[in-house]
């Protein structure tokens, strides 16, 4: 095998992760020629004639055989990309906002100029679960993919439920420890395991959904009421990203979850990632790996190199086999949603309410919601309010209520089952 020359763009957390796996490896021949850095004056520990700020630098130089892409800006990292893969030069990236947001495209220039782009890297760290869908489980009909997709929230769950810790510690905690950014927006409202999520939709029901059309929830809201009420139940939360295909639909959301001690995701701590499949073959399968930090993702980054190395590129089977199944959000839910005041939330938007608690300085309910009507509902854009799944609705599984099923309980509900109803003054 010949040795690679590999260019690569931006020298952060990742791409310094990936220099120390490639150089360590003993059964890869290759290195890196090239590195395309923002800030020329930053010191850095290797040689400085390895360093350019031009971009064609690298895309141009017919000596380069790979690009990796390692950047934090996704505007950039689409053109460095698309202008990579038209140069005639395979890609490996871990932007998920960048691969989320264009894959579609991504996957037609591939087809137009017959090289590929490969992103374990964007989704859950070391889990090698692109792949493994795309291989293993390329020909078999699965019914949901579900899991912990972010390792900097888990990391600060793991922290408030073990150790007690306040949000802001924990999330400090995370910043320092390098699992989370110094802006964590993207991580603990939902967004990074959304875009992940959005990618896996492609490889495991073969559909393009944009992040956009996804709904996303955070932990960035959890109050300690919140916290309370899951410890009185043996209860954690864990932010958790899920799809489930149901007759001809696909649906999908990352809302945080009420999560029994006895659940598959209750043990998964700390930075570590978690990733269920459900086939109608295999029954459940659950994957779990580091999901952040420098080297298990500079691993996934290097493990897509060498797989370059050997011509191989994602097939999509299932996009170009299974046709396109609709994505839809009209699934209804069991949601706990914490609020101060009653007039904060419409409850004429839940399809019916099965508890409800109020006090001077803490509200809550719990009933069943269209994910879609909590999608664009004006209220759940209020920072006092917080939403999370059930543990029922954890355990029993996205969609499991049709709306007509819902409508029945309802009508049950009416004829004879009391809502629990708790006020204190």
């Amino acid at each position: 095998m010949k040795n690679i020359n590999i260019g690569l763009f931006g020298f952060g957390c990742v791409g310094q992760g990936l220099y120390e796996t490639l150089n360590n490896s003993r059964n890869f021949a290759g290195e890196i020629s090239k590195i395309c850095i923002k800030n020329p004056e930053k010191k850095r520990k290797l040689p400085a004639q390895l360093f350019t700020t031009k971009k064609e630098e690298i895309i141009n130089d017919p000596t380069i055989d790979i690009v990796v892409e390692l950047i934090d800006d996704a505007e950039a990292a689409f053109y460095i990309v698309t202008e990579s893969l038209k140069a005639g030069k395979s890609v490996v990236t871990a932007n998920k906002k960048m691969v989320a947001e264009n894959l579609e495209t991504l996957v037609a220039l591939q087809e137009q100029t017959g090289k590929a782009v490969l992103y374990e890297g964007a989704v859950c760290g070391s889990i090698p679960i692109i792949r493994t869908l795309e291989e293993y489980f390329g020909h078999e009909p699965l019914l949901e993919v579900r899991g912990i997709f972010n390792g900097s929230t888990n990391y600060i769950l793991t922290k408030i439920f073990n150790e007690r810790l306040d949000y802001p510690k924990a999330l400090k905690q995370a910043q320092e420890l390098g699992f989370a950014e110094s802006d964590p927006t993207l991580d603990v409202q939902g967004y990074d395991p959304k875009y992940k999520l959005s990618i896996l939709l492609t490889h495991a029901f073969g559909i393009h959904v944009h992040p956009n059309d996804i709904t996303n929830l955070g932990i960035d809201r959890l109050k300690a009421a919140d916290l309370e009420y899951a410890r009185a139940h043996g209860l954690t939360i864990k932010l958790v990203a899920q799809a489930r295909r149901i007759g001809d639909k696909v649906y999908g959301f990352v809302i945080p979850q009420f999560v029994e001690p006895n659940h598959s995701l209750a043990s998964i701590e700390n930075e570590f990632n978690a990733v269920t499949i459900h086939g109608e073959f295999c029954d459940e399968q659950l994957f779990i790996g580091k999901g952040a930090g420098s080297l298990p993702t500079g691993a996934a980054v290097l493990s897509d190199i060498s797989a370059l190395s050997y011509d191989y590129k994602y097939e999509y089977k299932k996009h170009y086999n299974l046709g396109q199944l609709p994505f839809s959000n009209q699934s209804p839910v069991q949601v706990y949603v914490s609020y101060n005041s009653p007039e904060e939330v419409d409850l004429t938007d839940f399809e019916n309410i099965q508890e409800k608690y109020f006090s001077f300085d803490h509200c809550y309910i719990v009933g069943h919601v269209c994910i879609g009507k909590l999608q664009q509902s004006q209220w759940q854009n209020n920072p006092n309010i917080n939403v999370v799944l059930t543990a029922e609705a954890c355990q029993t599984s996205l969609g499991n209520l049709c709306v007509s099923d819902l409508k029945e309980e309802i009508s049950e509900l009416k004829k004879g089952q009391k809502i629990r109803e708790r006020i204190t003054v």
